[in-house]
């Protein structure tokens, strides 16, 4: 056939269409804006020549180490591939994690030849810890090259790429793991409702988001991930959870179809909400198509690369004060709530009530235990006494029960302290990571208005930013994860105000405090507003939040609780 080339490792016959050649059979456009395009319409989808091309002029693009192994280097190595004969029964490196080949429509035979490429790379690569996507990527990209020894070079440019900021294959468990906490994250803003069924029904969320990589590299069906691939080469990481994200989705659309739309909330071991995702995603081509996957990926907006770096670096550093950057013999480090529902005690909230509070903040203090600061019923109605209970503490959690016994409160930020900044005159601060809720008589939180509302910090963009936005439209830089504007020395920088141009300071008037009050939400109202007797309060809706009254507008406060983040790991 045509393609016998670059298809010597594929077992035709169970490609199905994607067996039969058709469509263009080069591509002419230079414009990097539009091949950009190409490969989100699947330009090259249908021809498996050209996109082996494709992928090899994409690969050769990505700047790499001076010194990175080619082809030469692994036939040097390996000798004379047609006459030595592979083996699978030497055992893959253990920084795969124990994660199997995918057979992608490989031939039996191609699977040893991923086998001794995986091995070859280990000795080429002893800085490489933890790689679990490894065998995926290596599987997918045999399916596009002439022999052992170029898939062995495209992937020694993948794991040798050197270009600060960009992000291409995880190499080390502090990278691996950040991104499962990452992930988390995004699901938590842009999938809500997965979330929530996620949450209701695995007893460890983070163990279930572990497997996020394995659903795209791994458990996608080939048809899926090679297109996945082709965009992944050109945009770069960001891809790999836009996916991940859609697929989640979809998986949610497909339990509550399957229990009638109740979904199913008794919580169960997470091995098995695993392997429920895991069975869905193996299926998902009876029900999705590539071109709807990739379209839900690319529908959820304001899903930057900025966004996604502000996280991931805050994530690893966050693992790195906790001392945890090496994967743990034998059984993972268990990136959870640390609630112990014997121990913990609340006036307000029950163990379950902080568990399901718990999966609305940021993954990185997952490992933290709740830590009780401050309550009116042991330090008095007092605000200075609140406010030396709480400050140095960041971010902490706000809890307020009414003399009607509603339940309210706030996620916020950052250190009372930055109150000061201002002196005595009332001044907001905080980041978008803040958030308000109410617990009685009904569950719901309330974000940040631009999470839901993204055309609101869109509306200006300086001549720089648009020269930016031009630029991330190159293959040079559309694989980058660009670095933030500077490092992230503060606790939260996560959808900090100052990287979103918002049309207006009333969309980011997340907290504020003076000797007389404490303010949650601005603009056109409070979200709630508390008395220096942390007495009387009130709330209505704001800007901010975008949220109605959070209880009876006016209320009298039964009791009020401050909650801290106590780092369990901390040496």
């Amino acid at each position: 056939m045509a393609e016998e080339d670059y298809g010597s490792f594929v077992d035709w016959n169970q490609m199905g269409d994607l067996a039969k050649s058709s469509g263009p059979t080069k591509v002419d456009t230079k414009d990097l804006k539009e091949f950009k395009r190409m490969a989100r319409q699947g330009y090259w989808a249908k021809n498996h020549k050209l996109r082996a091309q494709v992928y090899q002029q994409l690969i050769k693009a990505i700047p790499c180490r001076t010194v990175t192994p080619d082809a030469a280097v692994y036939r040097d190595i390996m000798g004379n591939a047609a006459t030595k004969k592979t083996s699978t029964n030497v055992p893959l490196p253990e920084f795969v994690d124990g994660n199997p080949i995918p057979r992608y429509c490989l031939k039996p035979e191609a699977v040893a030849s991923v086998h001794q490429i995986i091995n070859c790379l280990a000795g080429q690569f002893p800085d490489i810890s933890h790689c679990p996507a490894l065998p995926a990527v290596t599987s997918l990209l045999l399916h596009f090259s002439v022999d052992e020894a170029q898939c062995f070079e495209h992937v020694s440019r993948i794991l040798a790429c050197n270009e600060p900021g960009k992000r291409l294959i995880d190499q080390t468990f502090l990278a691996y793991e950040s991104s499962c906490m990452t992930f988390g994250d995004l699901a938590n803003k842009y999938c809500t409702a997965a979330h929530k069924l996620i949450v209701a029904t695995a007893q460890d969320v983070m163990d279930v988001y572990s497997d996020w990589q394995c659903w795209v590299l791994g458990d996608l069906p080939f048809s899926h991930v090679v297109r996945v691939l082709d965009v992944y080469l050109v945009e770069g990481y960001k891809v790999l959870y836009r996916v991940a994200v859609a697929l989640l989705k979809f998986y949610r659309k497909h339990k509550m179809g399957a229990e009638g739309g109740q979904g199913n909330q008794q919580q169960e071991d997470s091995n098995k909400i695993k392997a429920d995702i895991q069975a869905f995603v193996k299926g998902i081509a009876s029900t999705v198509t590539p071109d709807k996957l990739l379209e839900k990926a690319f529908s959820i907006r304001l899903f930057s690369r900025k966004e996604i770096t502000l996280l991931q670096l805050t994530n690893e550093k966050s693992l790195q004060q906790k001392g945890i950057t090496v994967k743990q013999k034998r059984s993972r480090r268990n990136v959870q709530l640390a609630l112990n529902p014997d121990t913990f005690s609340s006036e307000i909230v029950s163990a379950k009530e902080m568990h399901d509070i718990w999966s609305w903040i940021p993954e990185r203090f997952a490992l933290c235990q709740p830590q009780l600061l401050f309550t009116t019923s042991t330090h008095g109605c007092s605000l200075n006494r609140f406010y030396s209970h709480c400050e140095g503490h960041e971010p902490t959690l706000l809890l307020i029960r009414t003399t009607d016994g509603d339940v309210c409160g706030a996620f916020l930020s950052t250190d009372w302290e930055e109150r000061k900044r201002g002196g005595n005159k009332l001044s907001f601060f905080g980041t978008g990571e803040c958030f308000v809720f109410r617990l009685k008589p009904e569950m719901e939180r309330y974000e940040w208005i631009v999470i839901s509302h993204p055309e609101l910090a869109s509306s200006i963009k300086t001549q720089a930013q648009k020269e930016t936005a031009t630029s991330e439209d190159q293959i040079t830089d559309s694989n980058s994860l660009q670095q933030p504007e500077k490092p992230p020395g503060e606790l939260s920088p996560f959808l900090s105000a100052r990287h979103f141009n918002l049309n207006s300071k009333n969309t980011s008037m997340f907290m504020s405090g003076n000797v007389d009050s404490i303010i949650v939400g601005g603009g056109n109202g409070n979200a709630l507003y508390i008395d220096s007797e942390l007495n009387h309060g009130r709330t209505g809706s704001c800007t901010t939040f975008d949220n109605p009254p959070l209880c009876a507008e006016s209320f009298q406060i039964s009791l009020l609780e401050v909650w801290g983040f106590q780092d369990t790991m901390a040496s």
